[in-house]
């Protein structure tokens, strides 16, 4: 155990006498010179415990302190040394442009939910003033403004070792909502996580936050001590549908069950409509191969499914991609384990009946190779959910429908995505109007003429779905609306001014825009 200042890393260093776990050169397979030590339940009770009595404090501190700490958060990340990024593309064979990309938009991600501090709307300050004349009853004084939900569980990402990890996200919004976190390193970055958790650390101390405010802690099982313990009132997870899923049934067995965020399994379908493949069949081939493979793959967002009607244009379209497919050189993936379960995913398709493989080998080594499939859309119909499910890797399947009728139905027999796109011309979206709202109700992202493997990171984004994209559509891990993950609203009923949080009180001294007796405003009661 190493405890810098009073916050803790648990497992930081290798100790004699514990279990160790090893850092991997994700090229090579090679163990990097970096062994950590696996917590164990006492050490992970402790982190809890840790962020529980940092709560106390942490949730108290005013909004324009908390984005200090933010902000200095983001500062210390901007500020780490070039062996930082060595590390980090030695652990997951990411090239260094990709990392100082990924390492900018997380300390953006931090300045931005600092900026939502300061503009507090956040709070959602409603307040309805007494009438004590009404009839036939009089109404109380009631306040409402949402609060931080308690110390989180953080699980970190193995496809964004910045983005969604250490100080991805998910840190970063329950930083915002006033919640202190208890991290999880994965395992395939542990280097990485590392040095984010010192820079969090730093500016920490920096900012003079409560210890304990930040907690990190190495293994491979021991997540599950965090979801049970008490003191952990929610869970942020990004990862297969495997681990999200038990995470939540974990979470929700708890004598007092929490709410698990997880994002999980998606296919992200793109519809190709019949004009715009008559237009440009071509472009579309070249794009939808370059965002099947970039970053070999290894995105959330990453196009699993491809439907279209029968027509001549899709046959050229489907010989065009798999040539294109089938031409596209292998990389290599985040880590072993990564390649071994994209493998594994790929040869359940291969064996699937009613699936038929168009492009790509597989061949042992470390580096994955494209692969194209094609399926019969009676699969979806009937409810396949094999079919449905992410193959973590640089793969697509395309289902070839017979008429609108058939497209209704393979959509509609889609589970919940992130994201649904439509490649379309202006006489397509007048011709297939009627898609939009089922692709409503199964998709937190719907795009026309885009591919979805890029993320902003905005006030409007949503990155979340209907299950089994997320386990609660309600949320986003990505953009400023994250923050309402971590909070729960509160009324206060009949309150004095001087007990009144500042979002409530009658003069409004936080300038904020609160909805009163009904109207916005910023005015004073």
């Amino acid at each position: 155990m190493n405890i810098l200042g009073k916050n803790y890393i648990f497992g930081k260093r290798s100790a004699q006498g514990k279990l160790t776990l090893n850092s991997y050169n994700a090229e090579t397979g090679e163990p990097l010179p970096y062994t950590f030590t696996q917590a164990t339940e006492d050490e992970a009770r402790e982190a809890c415990e840790a962020a529980h009595h940092a709560f106390t404090l942490y949730r108290q501190i005013s909004p324009d302190r908390r984005a200090e700490f933010l902000d200095a958060i983001a500062d210390e990340l901007d500020n780490l040394p070039a062996e930082f990024i060595e590390v980090v593309t030695q652990e997951t064979a990411l090239p260094e442009a990709r990392i100082k990309g990924e390492r900018a938009r997380t300390s953006h991600q931090m300045r931005l939910f600092a900026e939502v501090l300061r503009r507090g709307d956040f709070m959602a300050p409603r307040i309805d003033t007494a009438l004590p004349e009404r009839t036939p009853l009089p109404r109380v004084d009631l306040r409402q403004m949402s609060i931080a939900l308690g110390p989180v569980a953080v699980f970190g990402a193995s496809n964004f070792p910045l983005a969604f990890s250490t100080a991805g996200g998910d840190t970063a919004s329950a930083f915002a909502a006033g919640c202190t976190v208890v991290m999880k390193a994965h395992t395939g970055h542990m280097v990485t996580a590392e040095w984010v958790a010192d820079a969090i650390i730093r500016a920490a101390e920096r900012t003079e936050m409560p210890a304990g405010v930040f907690n990190m802690i190495y293994g491979e099982k021991i997540g599950t001590e965090l979801v049970k313990h008490p003191a952990i009132q929610g869970v942020g997870f990004t990862g297969s549908l495997r681990g999200g899923r038990a995470l939540f049934d974990l979470a929700a067995a708890r004598p007092q069950p929490i709410p698990v965020f997880a994002e999980m399994s998606s296919i992200n379908p793109m519809i190709l409509l019949p004009q715009a493949l008559k237009t440009r069949g071509t472009d579309i081939a070249q794009n939808m191969t370059a965002s099947v493979v970039a970053g070999c793959g290894q995105f959330c967002t990453n196009p699993g499914m491809i439907v279209g009607i029968k027509s001549p244009e899709m046959s050229t379209f489907i010989a065009e991609l798999t040539q294109n497919i089938a031409q596209s050189p292998p990389q290599t993936m985040l880590n072993k384990g990564t390649l071994d379960n994209y493998l594994k995913g790929l040869t359940e398709l291969k064996n699937h009946p009613g699936v038929n493989h168009l492009a790509g080998e597989i061949e042992p080594g470390n580096r994955a190779i494209p692969h194209l499939f094609s399926a019969q859309p009676d699969l979806i119909i009937q409810g396949d959910t094999r079919l449905q499910e992410e193959v973590f890797g640089p793969v697509t399947v395309i289902v070839e429908v017979s008429d609108h009728q058939q497209l209704v139905e393979v959509l509609t027999g889609l589970q919940g995505q992130l994201t649904a796109t439509l490649i379309a011309e202006p006489n397509d979206l007048h011709e297939f109007t009627y898609l939009i709202p089922l692709l409503e109700q199964k998709a937190g992202r719907l795009l026309i003429n885009g591919y979805p493997t890029g993320v902003e990171v905005c006030d409007a984004m949503v990155h979340g779905g209907p299950y089994p994209a997320t386990s609660d559509p309600r949320g986003t891990s990505v953009g400023t609306a994250a923050i309402d993950r971590f909070l729960r609203p509160v009324c206060y009923q009949n309150y004095p001014q001087f007990l009144l949080p500042a979002a409530l009180q009658d003069h409004n001294p936080l300038k904020l825009l609160r909805l009163i007796d009904g109207q916005l405003s910023r005015d004073p009661l």
